[in-house]
């Protein structure tokens, strides 16, 4: 049963390039590290091995940076959100970087069910005109469906992308090629990441890197984060 003076409390944070090739499990770790240094009184799961009660929105692929991650901390005592950022500044390791802190309620559902979409800057490199880029998004979107396969445990396994996408656009040109805004959805009902979208682009081999800027929650929720 959950105790009156727990506290819940919500952290944004961003995760740079000097650790973007970290595991969710390092990453973890990390952030366990940062909160014992940091002295926050962490309520702690029951059983032979006691761990912090954290919970994170949505793993991040090794090799993505991150400006609005997101995981849930549960505290035995309350703390002023500020207090926590002032904390955490000092025992962070380089490459995290924490955005904001809120408190939310305590009963609402797991932070990792609620996910429904993230948003993505992806930069690739690549030498082609705009227009034929643009023509190619264009056909994308304009697409009833998109049959791919993927590895899943060891098997090949058929899937329709285009539900996936929910937005993709031809934002700017770098120095190096172009950038790409994504929106695709994430969770129970199926999720995509930006490779998938490059390969169904005709980009599969191109240069890339991806920076995660959103991750979106139900519309209704009352705790809809939209940082980034």
């Amino acid at each position: 049963m959950m105790q009156m003076n727990r506290q819940r409390l919500r952290i944004t944070f961003a995760r740079g390039e000097t650790i973007k090739y970290i595991s969710h499990l390092d990453l973890a770790r990390a952030w366990e590290r940062a909160l014992r240094r940091a002295g926050m009184p962490l309520a702690y799961s029951q059983g032979f091995n006691p761990r912090p009660k954290m919970a994170f929105a949505a793993a991040l692929p090794v090799g993505y940076i991150a400006t609005a991650e997101i995981v849930d901390v549960l505290l035995e005592e309350p703390l002023a959100p500020l207090d926590m950022a002032r904390r955490l500044a000092v025992t962070l390791p380089p490459g995290l970087r924490v955005v904001s802190i809120k408190k939310v309620d305590s009963r609402l559902p797991a932070l990792q069910s609620q996910v429904r979409a993230a948003e993505y800057r992806v930069s690739v490199v690549w030498e082609g005109d705009r227009a034929d880029l643009e023509a190619r998004v264009a056909a994308l979107l304009a697409a009833p469906t998109l049959p791919r396969e993927r590895m899943h445990k060891g098997r090949r396994r058929s899937y329709d992308l285009r539900p996936l996408v929910e937005g993709l656009r031809l934002e700017d040109e770098t120095a190096e090629g172009y950038c790409l805004w994504m929106r695709l959805r994430h969770g129970t009902g199926g999720t995509a990441r930006p490779e998938d979208v490059l390969d169904a682009l005709g980009l599969a081999d191109v240069l890339f890197s991806v920076e995660r800027i959103a991750l979106r929650f139900p519309v209704k929720s009352n705790e809809n984060v939209t940082e980034g």
